[in-house]
């Protein structure tokens, strides 16, 4: 299936009435868009979304979804979210996109939770086409490439491409 299609498979699932957490990615995006199409066209009502990152924060903005955040919401119905890789026993890698704190977060309250990706994120082995993103506080980069690398790791600080210095992460 295509992008556009996943993500509007996804957003079909969405109900009236729901706490919905809208996820990071490019898969994601389409989700975003087709539940804010719903909502314009008077086929959904009343639901509020809780974003993963600052990239799904503005999609939603854009087709005016309802925000709320964690602090406020008692619950998340269901969440759409993206994935790196996901080999056959279901098991994904996520955080490439910089957001796994949020991510972890929201994903993990939801009473339903919807991977969507296309047939290039499914892979025979985790790690065979993406890297394992950590997310790590500035002050602990050594010591925890020090304890990866113990483990067998070979871990690499990933570079910003369009700034000096590494990726920060939307938590910072």
């Amino acid at each position: 299936m295509m992008k556009q299609e996943v993500g509007k498979a996804a957003a079909a699932r969405v109900k009236s009435d729901s706490i919905v957490g809208l996820g990071t990615g490019s898969t994601t995006a389409y989700a975003i868009q087709y539940i804010g199409e719903r909502l314009q066209s008077g086929d959904l009502k009343n639901i509020i979304g809780v974003t993963t990152s600052f990239q799904a924060e503005v999609l939603a903005r854009k087709y005016n979804i309802p925000l709320s955040t964690l602090d406020v919401v008692d619950r998340i119905d269901i969440a759409i979210d993206g994935a790196d890789e996901v080999d056959p026993q279901k098991n994904l890698i996520k955080g490439g996109g910089a957001a796994h704190t949020q991510e972890k977060i929201v994903d993990s309250l939801a009473e339903q939770f919807i991977v969507v990706v296309d047939g290039g994120k499914l892979v025979d082995k985790l790690g065979s086409t993406f890297l394992l993103p950590v997310e790590v506080i500035p002050k602990a980069v050594v010591p925890v490439m020090r304890k990866l690398e113990q483990l067998g790791g070979k871990p690499d600080l990933r570079m910003g491409v369009k700034k000096a210095g590494p990726v920060v992460t939307d938590q910072g």
